[in-house]
């Protein structure tokens, strides 16, 4: 009884061997991201950096969000997608290491380049191994456990950090979940080699940066868009929100750890259901309604001032990741089959050097009021929903047409 019960767990889930390899992995490094780099701007505020310096610490995340998804993909598909992730973890451990050994503000620059834009850079990886090893009926619910388990350390991340800076001060709290960032690395390492099966080689066509934006089709652009405006509503106020509880507000950091937990877990709530209706269901509303959320959180953010209205607007903020596994199911869906992984990669580049833009900008607009940051975010959000709304397509209207 028990063992079918396990058993057909599993396939509702999806899961086998790979998937709990990269489970692992996901959590093991995004609990020791979470300690630290959550805080990076009180961090980098506490070395003597400026607001300027938090504005271009995001810009550069987003820029190397944009620049690592186009190798990331090229890496998958080249090396195949177990090899790309321990290679892609080992250069984020090198990252940790520095900013462990130099506890000053510019070498958090440098240690960035190593380690902040992991999930970007491994993004294309896991989706192609996701669709390699999962089911096509069961694509939405693969990406949607990796979305969740993502999620966890998010959620206990930033509380361990912030306990952390409650009892060591910012600068050695922030370090001291580097250090443990760089264990679970190695750690997670040694269970990707030994539990996640090896992809089979395959002969992979050469493609130059051009041809492989080629790969972005009508139907992937309209999303990608809309995508890109949202983004916009999410990275301009994304850096400050810490400052504004923390700084603006006078609460701690502990209880902006817990903040963080209560959107976390908001969306893994709502997750799996979302999941195991969108992979029978189209996935556009499922889409369009989390870019609402994602347009909603700065308005309410902004009158947030008490303990209980910025746990709503938490909440909301969880609410946000309504569909984005969905999101990311549907590029999957209409990316081409030989070319998922750079497909991807190509997807995410242009949005994110795009959308490093704005968050260069959101300095500028946090220096002329948090009201004006927030309420800037917003209107792209909403020309975001608006467009998506007339113009986005779903993937089954893409195959109807094809055929």
């Amino acid at each position: 009884m028990r063992s079918t019960l396990i058993k057909n767990l599993k396939a509702f889930l999806g899961l086998n061997a790979s998937m709990l390899a990269m489970i692992v992995l996901v959590i093991f490094i995004g609990l020791g991201e979470k300690m630290a780099e959550r805080f990076l701007p009180l961090y980098l505020i506490a070395l003597g950096g400026t607001v300027y310096a938090v504005g271009s610490l995001n810009a550069l995340q987003n820029l190397l969000g944009a620049l690592y998804s186009f190798p990331g993909g090229w890496a998958s598909d080249r090396l195949g997608y177990k090899r790309a992730l321990i290679l892609f973890t080992a250069v984020a451990m090198a990252g940790y290491l520095l900013v462990i050994i130099l506890p000053m503000w510019w070498a958090v620059f440098i240690g960035a380049v190593l380690f902040i834009a992991w999930t970007a850079i491994s993004l294309p990886a896991v989706m192609s191994m996701v669709a390699t090893v999962v089911p096509a009926d069961k694509r939405t619910m693969g990406v949607t456990v990796h979305s969740f388990v993502r999620r966890i350390p998010m959620a206990l991340g930033p509380v361990i950090g912030g306990a952390l800076i409650g009892t060591l001060g910012t600068v050695l709290g922030v370090r001291a979940g580097f250090a443990a960032a760089f264990i679970l690395g190695a750690a997670a390492i040694v269970c990707v080699q030994f539990l996640m099966k090896d992809e089979a080689r395959k002969k992979v066509e050469s493609r130059r940066l051009l041809a492989s934006l080629r790969l972005i089709s009508p139907p992937l652009r309209n999303l990608l868009f809309s995508d890109i405006l949202i983004r916009f509503a999410e990275q301009i106020p994304y850096a400050f929100v810490v400052i504004w509880v923390v700084d603006v507000n006078r609460f701690t950091a502990l209880q902006f750890g817990w903040l963080t937990t209560i959107e976390m877990v908001t969306a893994m709530l709502v997750y799996i259901p979302v999941a195991y209706l969108a992979d029978r269901l189209t996935k556009k509303p499922f889409v369009l309604l989390t870019f609402c959320f994602f347009t909603a959180f700065p308005v309410v953010l902004l009158y947030s001032r008490t303990l209980p209205m910025l746990m709503l607007a938490f909440a909301i903020r969880g609410l946000k990741e309504f569909g984005e596994p969905t999101r990311k199911a549907l590029i999957m869906d209409l990316a081409l089959k030989d070319a998922k992984a750079l497909t991807f990669g190509a997807y995410y580049l242009v949005r994110d050097v795009i959308v490093s833009i704005a968050a260069l900008s959101s300095a500028y607009l946090w220096s002329i009021s948090p009201k004006t940051n927030f309420l800037v975010a917003a209107g792209c959000g909403a020309l975001g929903t608006l467009l998506f709304g007339f113009f986005g397509k779903d993937a089954t209207a893409t195959a109807a047409r094809k055929s």
